[in-house]
């Protein structure tokens, strides 16, 4: 996968320099020299911004707070000021780490590599459920056992990920039936005992333990 970068300083051989570094290293750089240059790229939602704190107008810290509930990458910042106070300003505005110019290049390519690394593994870990032997991956919309791809139809999947998603709470048929068919469907709920019946059969064959269980007379639930 090749991340995104938005390096954003008003020195262009600078912003050259670091454009030119990146790219060597895969990734996707787009380059900002003031603070409008910086907004509109920080629609592009960049993975990381490098955002130079001294600059002529609006500085790095005005570009931050402007774009700081809009754009959840990390930001980091490069400043000549290393005071605490200005660190203390620079995380009040929404920043996630600082490097002191003149810089190391090799220490801001390790800072920006272990901040990316944070986030995908952020991101994943909220895409996916280990249950058991079962693996949920939420955004691939895949079911693995034991690290092997369990096949399911769409709405097999969709019940999965509705259980899944509400571990242990209980939902009769109907319930289901009208959250994932929909209100206005002209079926039964009785089709939801059919392909739950159907993913429970994949998974036995599969060798998986029981993950949905039945509460007689109310209804089901993935098991906590």
């Amino acid at each position: 996968m090749q991340y995104t970068i938005l390096i954003v300083d008003d020195e262009p051989d600078l912003v050259r320099m670091l454009s030119d570094h990146f790219s060597m290293l895969g990734y996707l750089t787009l380059t900002a020299g003031n603070y409008d240059e910086a907004v509109r790229q920080a629609e592009r939602l960049p993975d990381l911004i490098v955002l130079d704190v001294s600059m002529p107008g609006k500085d790095g810290l005005e570009v931050c707070r402007a774009i700081r509930d809009f754009v959840p990458c990390p930001i980091l910042f490069l400043t000549a000021r290393v005071e605490d106070a200005d660190k203390l300003r620079g995380f009040a505005a929404g920043g996630d780490d600082y490097v002191a110019k003149p810089f190391s290049i090799d220490e801001l390519e390790a800072r920006v590599a272990a901040h990316i690394r944070r986030e995908t593994r952020a991101q994943r870990a909220t895409r996916v459920h280990f249950s058991g032997d079962v693996t949920i991956d939420y955004g691939a919309r895949a079911v693995f056992v034991r690290g092997e791809p369990l096949p399911l139809a769409k709405k097999e999947f969709e019940i999965v990920e509705f259980l899944s998603n509400h571990r242990g709470q209980v939902f009769d048929k109907e319930r289901i039936y009208e959250r994932l068919w929909g209100y206005e469907s002209e079926g039964s709920s009785a089709v939801v005992a059919e392909h739950i019946k159907r993913i429970r059969s994949k998974l036995e064959k599969a060798g998986a333990d029981r993950q949905i269980e039945t509460i007689w007379g109310v209804g089901y639930r993935w098991k906590r």
